[in-house]
């Protein structure tokens, strides 16, 4: 990697900051040489001392390895240097979608079309592949969510972003107050204080954004841990250990109202029976019980798709 200073920046022309992540601010840029509009994430760096932690080093090869995926938002370069306080800071030089899932989605909220079945079907599809290749090489997201998913609308193409930076970058940066940290697509193991979780975990996230691509709303929307789990309590019934041997050992257990499991289909309408079959299976409660992604590819909600079509 290259040692840089700021003024070696000047590779790329900064367009406009297009958010502020967990861990930076992302700009909107253009690479001088080329004209290439990419997506530039700087990004502080936790250590006092001189260089970059060696595990971040680790993290960013990693996240350069799992970025040759289809869908995984590719790493293009990483560049090094200085703030003005002296601190190292990293350059992460990502390409650029023009879109994110949760623009997607609410670009459909104020009609009445829902998202065509078929391009739900294809960007679950396309979600999964990329959950199913984090997952193959021993990565989990943790953070899936549609802002988290960017996409190429033009040709339906999405991307899984914010992969594997949780753990390099422990220190995130102070959330604006009006951005609360979404909890909506967070499993119940989390949410009750599992401190091993696994692979699971995406597949529950993966599970709410397959209901909201169907129903153009989030599907459990709580503002706080305990709301959330009572969300997923009324449609999903209060866990117990006959359902989830183990639940009530979990850190944040309590004795919750107790509610009895509804039919998917009464919350998420206008979905196929194949496809509530696979959304099912996305959510069940017990981690080890819920469909992984490869598994999820096979379904055979995704029979009529073209996946041929999809290769990049």
């Amino acid at each position: 990697m290259e040692n840089l200073t700021v003024s070696a920046m000047d590779a790329y022309e900064k367009l406009e900051k297009v958010g502020e992540g967990t861990y930076g601010k992302v700009y909107k840029a253009r690479e001088k040489a080329t004209g290439k509009i990419v997506a530039l994430k700087k990004t502080k760096l936790l250590e006092d001392s001189e260089g970059v932690p060696p595990t971040t080093l680790r993290e960013v090869s990693l996240l350069r390895m799992l970025s040759t995926d289809p869908h995984i938002v590719r790493l293009m370069d990483v560049k090094q240097g200085q703030n003005k306080e002296g601190k190292t800071v990293l350059y992460l030089v990502f390409e650029y979608m023009d879109t994110d899932l949760r623009k997607y989605i609410k670009s459909f909220r104020h009609t009445e079309e829902n998202i065509p079945s078929k391009t739900v079907k294809s960007l679950m599809y396309q979600l999964c592949k990329g959950v199913a290749f984090c997952h193959g090489h021993g990565v989990l997201h943790r953070d899936l969510k549609p802002h988290n998913l960017l996409m190429d609308e033009k040709k339906s193409m999405l991307k899984i972003a914010d992969l594997g930076l949780a753990r390099a970058f422990t220190l995130p940066i102070k959330k604006y107050t009006h951005e609360i940290l979404t909890l909506w697509y967070r499993a119940p193991e989390v949410l009750l204080g599992a401190t091993h979780y696994s692979t699971a975990v995406d597949m529950w996230s993966v599970g709410c954004i397959f209901a909201e691509l169907v129903t153009k709303k989030a599907l459990f929307q709580g503002d706080s841990e305990l709301q959330q789990l009572l969300h997923i309590f009324r449609l999903l019934g209060t866990p117990n250990e006959e359902m989830w041997p183990g639940v009530s050992k979990l850190l944040n257990w309590h004795e919750y109202p107790q509610w009895k499991p509804r039919q998917l289909s009464a919350a998420v309408t206008n979905l196929k029976e194949d496809g509530l079959d696979l959304l099912s299976q996305m959510l069940q409660y017990e981690p080890s019980q819920r469909i992984s992604a490869k598994k999820a590819m096979e379904h055979c909600y995704f029979d009529d798709l073209d996946v041929a079509a999809l290769q990049d």
